[in-house]
């Protein structure tokens, strides 16, 4: 089991340089919105993903997930029974924006200075295909809650929607178009 510590927002504008970073292409499918339980395919990896809510004692912005691999041929089996909208995206790999903490921050937690330099946190950009044409959302997975408290949203982020559930891609699957 591991625990999902994120910040989501919408976005302003595009990044000008997104051909320069990393990408992935994801399609998913949800057979079960609350819990979310998906189906993946990202670029050639399949896997079903579990996520619910973090345990109401540990209280915070965490959530449940698991994942287990699939292969190609379970996933295209599964993808077939999801409800609602199949979610068709490219994932953008964007390192994490410059000012992201303070420098007394980074300072007292080395251990975060050491992942942006690694590239262990970065910006996850998705950018979405038919039938939701024009929807943008930024993602930033943390290590841990502090982190994520003490984050400084990019200047190319619009609104934080982190907790709002209409920004979820489960949320999405069900949108009536």
């Amino acid at each position: 089991m591991g625990i999902e510590i994120e910040k989501k927002f919408t976005v302003r504008e595009l990044p000008t340089d997104l051909d320069k970073y990393p990408y992935h292409i994801i399609e998913q499918g949800y057979l079960n919105t609350s819990p979310a339980v998906r189906v993946r395919r990202e670029d050639d990896h399949y896997y079903m993903t579990y996520k619910g809510s973090a345990p109401a004692e540990e209280g915070g912005i965490g959530k449940v997930e698991y994942n287990m691999p699939l292969d190609a041929e379970s996933y295209a089996h599964l993808v077939k029974k999801c409800d609602g909208n199949i979610i068709k995206k490219t994932r953008h790999l964007i390192p994490l924006n410059e000012d992201a903490y303070d420098s007394e921050y980074l300072s007292a937690n080395p251990q975060i200075k050491s992942a942006i330099e690694n590239g262990d946190i970065k910006i996850e950009l998705d950018i979405f295909k038919a039938p939701f044409d024009g929807r943008y959302l930024a993602e930033v997975e943390f290590p841990n809650e502090d982190a994520a408290r003490a984050y400084h949203a990019a200047s190319w982020f619009h609104e934080d929607v982190t907790g709002d559930h209409h920004y979820s891609n489960s949320y999405m699957s069900t949108e009536s178009l």
